[in-house]
Formats: structure tokens, sequence, C-alpha cells
């Protein structure tokens, strides 16, 4: 298959073991099906570096996939916890940890990960959740509406080795075109998650965050 990936760096060479441990899943490399999604990403951080994407083939077999989108959301939720704040307050700090213990996994053992990227709309999901605004049942339905954030994670020495760049697809990005439309695609999913939380019946608020901890 082939991935892409959205840089601020014109030549680099994905390296195993770099990273910043902030980022939703740890260290690693992150990429995407959608090109469109890389062009957005490359100038989400500083619409003023200019951005590029890279194309990159990898053939998963051999390598051990985990996918979040196939299991429980609340595995997600857990994998975030663990790597990024999902609120600041006094509780979620106490209860966080209880949280990570009960529902996470362990993802030490795959060479990739696949699952959504927490950008600004699905970490107002997270945020939500936690101050117990959404409802367990629906925490499902709300991630289903961003399948096209979702994003694969290379995390192993073999993974990393089985990585090959497309040189003839790399291409720089027009910055203000793509920064635009990350914000105004954002600003929309961010629109209509909080009106569902607040508004669809089914967000039964019978059980949430506070009482599955």
């Amino acid at each position: 298959m082939i991935l892409y990936h959205g840089s601020a760096v014109e030549n680099f060479v994905p390296t195993f073991g770099l990273g910043k441990e902030k980022h939703d899943y740890g260290k690693g490399f992150y990429l995407t099906e959608s090109p469109e999604l890389a062009r957005e990403w490359s100038v989400a951080a500083n619409p003023f570096a200019g951005g590029w994407i890279h194309a990159y083939e990898i053939d998963l077999a051999g390598l051990t996939v985990l996918d979040f989108t196939k299991l429980n959301p609340l595995a997600w939720l857990a994998e975030l916890m663990k790597h990024r704040d999902g609120d600041s307050g006094r509780y979620y700090r106490e209860n966080a940890p209880r949280f990570i213990a009960r529902y996470g996994v362990d993802i030490s053992g795959y060479d990739v990960v696949r699952g959504w990227r927490a950008d600004a709309s699905y970490f107002f999901i997270c945020k939500s959740f936690v101050r117990n605004n959404i409802g367990v049942d629906f925490l499902g339905e709300l991630l289903a509406l961003g399948n096209f954030g979702i994003q694969y994670f290379i995390q192993s020495e073999k993974a990393f080795a089985a990585l090959r760049e497309l040189d003839e697809k790399k291409e720089s990005v027009q910055t203000a075109v793509y920064y635009d439309r990350y914000n105004q695609r954002d600003s929309a999913a961010r629109s209509k998650m909080y009106e569902l939380i607040e508004n669809d019946p089914r967000n039964m608020l019978d059980k949430t965050f506070k009482d599955i901890v």
C-alpha cells in the first residue's frame, strides 16, 4: 500500500527511535492513506513554514498490525491518555491511571498501529468524554464520523525497514490553501460533533467516564 506523510521538511529520512512521546501513540512515524489529509497536516502546525508531502510504499505482509478501529473505542482513548492529557482537572488526574489500567492495551509488540488521529476535532471527543458529556455506548458513533482521519503509526525497526520512499510522488504544498482547508474541515467536524453530543438522543448519559473508572 502507499501511505503519505505531511511535513514542513523537504528532505528527511524516517528513522527508528525518533519522534515525540507526546504524540497520539508515542514515539514513531505517522502516515495516512490520504494525500489530501497529508497536505493539510503538513502545514497545520506552522502555516508560515511551508509544507511537503512524502509518499512511501509498504508491504504489511509479515508485519504485525494493531487496528484500534476494530477494538473497543475505550482502548483508543486509553492509548491517548498514556501520551496526552485528556483534561487538566484533579478528577481526571486521579482517574486516568485507573482508566488506562482497565481499558488500555499493550501496543509495544506491534510493528504498525492503525487508528484515529487525535487532531483538534477528535481531541474534542476525548475531552468531552472525560468530562462525562458522552455516554460510553455513543462513543463509537462519534468516532465513526471521522474515517478520513485514520492514521498509520510505524513504530518497530522492522516496519521502518519496510518503508520505501517514492520520490516521484514528493510534492510541495500550497500553504495558504491547505492551512485554510485544515481549519475549515476541523471546525466543521467539531461543530458537528458538538451538535451530536448535545442533541442526539442516542447520547445517553446513564453510563459515562465516571461510571467505568
